[in-house]
């Protein structure tokens, strides 16, 4: 029998294999592999009552769930483009989203009786022939400089992601998954997860730590995964140490900066290894580290390429640089979206001659080809005539011992052009002082790169998927915030 060729085969070859395998869990609700199996075709037949053709638009404006995974592998059979809204994105960005998409349906909150009902209903009498060059997703980027753009994705792209998932996917892994189901996290993921036959544990919205910590003792979870801050949260609850992790054999982080003293109590505390991992929405994967790197290895870096991706650091030219030397990251694999939906111009702006796509993010690689983030190319400032990069002062700053969270960035000033901002989470019981981390940061790195300005804050803002907010930050620091 040749292999599957799309996610809809593989789907159906899972479950006839393993059909009484828990594919989603949530706090009150389970389905196995058949049932999801069995689900989208009722759910594909709903869609087909209601006009849904090949190569239209299902858009699923729901928060992450069981329904949520029926729908999107409903469409698929119908050789339909799921594309999820993040159900935290303010009205003006979900407008533009179902603007330019124009769906044939939109599934809301409000519909989701009528899509479990369905879920009994018998399959279409005449689905299409799904081909593995059909797309499948639309995947839209944070909109933290402007509003989002859609990555499409068609199956050979999941099944490219697959291939590179390293040390997150194992067959028969139970995977915590607290990111939205409408980040890159999922909608590029199915392949992967059917694959390896995953269940995936689903973390209510909004996310908690209390939730994360219960569904991870309950379900023996064996990935765990969370931004930085969610780790944190979890770790410090009080019913942390009477829950059972001992399931755990490894636990992911990213989108922003780990300090290794967290990188080390996680792996104490958690009792397995911690590994970062690295991506853009339009490329689905990129680098990570891998079990036995050291905390400053997942602190200071975001890992080597991932199997059959090729990395490089650019300069303007398009030309690579020498080890060392900062310049703009771009990847090509067979992961890489195919382009952004009806945006052939800005398409043309980020994937080149061969395939490469140019991220927004700076960085450079060292001998070993572990690549080290600096920070997006839009956040870079320049004072005094110097380039500073957030993301290098973060990375210091946050090894000091008062401060827990930190994020920096420039602002306009009179004399020096831009100047560092700092807004610093002071660490339980500390008093951050901003001649005592500039002291800090000048032993590690240039003096034109101390932060100029210092607010302590209670929390960092977050957008929709866990990065922290700079955009509202500048805003406060524009009101002239001293701390």
């Amino acid at each position: 029998m040749r292999p599957p060729e799309t996610v809809v085969e593989l789907l159906r070859k899972v479950a006839l294999d393993h059909p009484d395998r828990a594919a989603f869990v949530e706090v009150d609700r389970r389905l196995t592999f058949a049932q999801w199996d069995r689900a989208a075709d009722g759910v594909a037949a709903m869609f087909v009552e209601r006009g849904v053709r090949p190569g239209d638009v299902v858009a699923l404006l729901v928060p992450s769930s069981i329904d949520y995974a029926v729908c999107y592998q409903a469409a698929m059979r119908l050789r339909a483009i799921t594309t999820g809204v993040n159900t935290r994105l303010g009205p003006p960005e979900i407008a533009s989203i179902l603007d330019r998409t124009r769906p044939r349906v939109v599934v809301r909150d409000t519909d989701l009786a009528e899509v479990r009902a369905a879920y009994a209903n018998p399959a279409p009498a005449d689905p299409p022939r799904v081909e593995p060059d059909d797309r499948v997703a639309i995947v839209w980027t944070s909109g933290t400089t402007g509003m989002p753009k859609g990555a499409v994705f068609d199956h050979h792209n999941l099944r490219a992601v697959a291939i590179g998932a390293g040390a997150m996917g194992a067959p028969f892994d139970v995977r915590l998954a607290p990111l939205p189901f409408a980040h890159v996290a999922f909608m590029s993921r199915p392949w992967e997860e059917i694959e390896n036959v995953i269940t995936t544990v689903i973390t209510p919205t909004p996310w908690t730590a209390g939730d994360a910590l219960t569904l991870m003792a309950r379900e023996r979870v064996t990935v765990g995964q969370g931004v930085p801050t969610q780790w944190r949260l979890v770790l410090d609850l009080p019913d942390f140490a009477g829950s059972d992790l001992s399931a755990l054999r490894i636990a992911g982080t990213g989108a922003a900066t780990v300090p290794p003293e967290l990188v080390r109590e996680m792996e104490r505390r958690l009792g397995c290894p911690v590994v970062i991992g690295y991506t853009s929405t339009e490329a689905a994967i990129t680098t990570g580290t891998v079990p036995g790197d050291s905390p400053e290895v997942i602190s200071q870096t975001v890992g080597r390429a991932r199997v059959n991706v090729e990395l490089e650091v650019i300069d303007d030219d398009g030309e690579p640089l020498p080890t060392g030397e900062v310049g703009r990251v771009r990847c090509r694999s067979d992961a890489v979206m195919r382009g952004y939906w009806q945006d052939e111009a800005r398409t043309a702006e980020v994937l080149g001659a061969g395939g490469w796509l140019t991220t927004g993010d700076l960085g450079f690689l060292d001998e070993r080809r572990y690549l080290t983030l600096v920070g997006r190319r839009s956040e870079m400032y320049i004072r005094g005539g110097y380039n500073v990069y957030p993301a290098e002062v973060e990375r210091v700053l946050s090894e000091h011992p008062a401060v827990a969270q930190v994020a920096v960035l420039g602002v306009p000033d009179p004399v020096l052009g831009e100047i560092g901002f700092a807004f610093v989470v002071a660490a339980r019981g500390e008093s951050p002082e901003l001649g005592d981390l500039r002291t800090f940061c000048r032993a590690a790195l240039a003096d034109y790169k101390a932060p100029d300005r210092l607010v302590v804050v209670d929390a960092l803002p977050l957008t929709s998927v866990g990065k922290v907010d700079k955009r509202s930050l500048a805003e406060d620091a524009a009101l002239g915030a001293d701390g």
